[in-house]
């Protein structure tokens, strides 16, 4: 089982009705789990531990996240780069690896894209406009859109990435969901083969399309993101399952 946190979980890391049950379901008939996140405002054990304070029987190496997944590639592809973070959260803890750099005199040679917040500004958004025009690269955790919280949804960096890329003619490494890489890694974890995976989401394109891409079955969720156009699919493609909330999980997988 591959299930994200934000709108399937949670919704402002609050358990949605019941999650924390429905979790346990799972657990107690021995299907692995990973969580796989595009938050990019919280490191991996801060994550863990907020959704077991709340009752998520769930540790540090059960998530999977955006910001973990950027740290491997950069690692691995970009060893030496000088690296500009804009994100809104502090994730250093996951980046580790990774030589970042700040500051007016600062010339990266890559600039990683986070999660939108206050940070998002008109002078670091031009900013990075300069790094860009300079010939440094672009690379975003994720591009979602927006997000659901308590308070609706919100704007997220995936708005910002596209200005950026139209304005300097540049494509975004993506990282986090639905890069094939990113549910690679979840199933490595894991130990299975896609076809032995299922995606639980809330987030048509990036969660359910995204994985029934790359072979991994799909569950829509009418929680969080979700829209009622979304069950249409995008593109004549459609989320081979669409339930209430996570509570019908357990219901859809046989379980009880």
């Amino acid at each position: 089982m591959l299930i994200d946190i934000d709108g399937v979980l949670t919704v402002s890391w609050e358990p949605l009705e019941g999650a924390v049950e429905a979790l346990q379901v799972i657990r107690e008939a021995g299907l692995p789990v990973a969580l796989l996140t595009n938050t990019t405002s919280r490191t991996r054990d801060r994550i863990a531990r907020t959704l077991a304070e709340r009752g998520l029987r769930v540790g540090p190496d059960d998530i999977l996240t955006a910001p973990a997944a950027t740290a491997a590639y950069l690692r691995e592809h970009r060893p030496d780069a000088a690296c500009l973070l804009l994100n809104s959260g502090d994730v250093t803890a996951d980046l580790q690896g990774v030589r970042l750099v700040s500051g007016p005199d600062a010339r990266p040679d890559v600039v990683v894209i986070g999660g939108a917040g206050p940070e998002f500004d008109y002078a670091a958004l031009n900013g990075v406009f300069g790094h860009l025009q300079r010939g440094a690269e672009l690379i975003a955790m994720h591009r979602n859109l927006y997000w659901r919280t308590d308070e609706g949804l919100q704007l997220d960096a995936g708005a910002f990435l596209l200005g950026l890329e139209a304005a300097t003619g540049t494509e975004a490494v993506v990282l986090g969901k639905p890069a094939a890489e990113f549910f690679a890694a979840a199933l490595r974890t894991l130990g299975v083969t896609a076809d032995e995976a299922v995606m639980v989401g809330d987030d048509v394109e990036a969660d359910v399309l995204g994985a029934q891409e790359h072979g991994v079955g799909g569950v829509l969720v009418r929680t969080g993101k979700f829209a009622p156009d979304a069950e249409g699919g995008v593109d004549g493609h459609r989320p081979q399952h669409v339930i209430d909330s996570i509570a019908d999980l357990p219901g859809l997988l046989g379980l009880g």
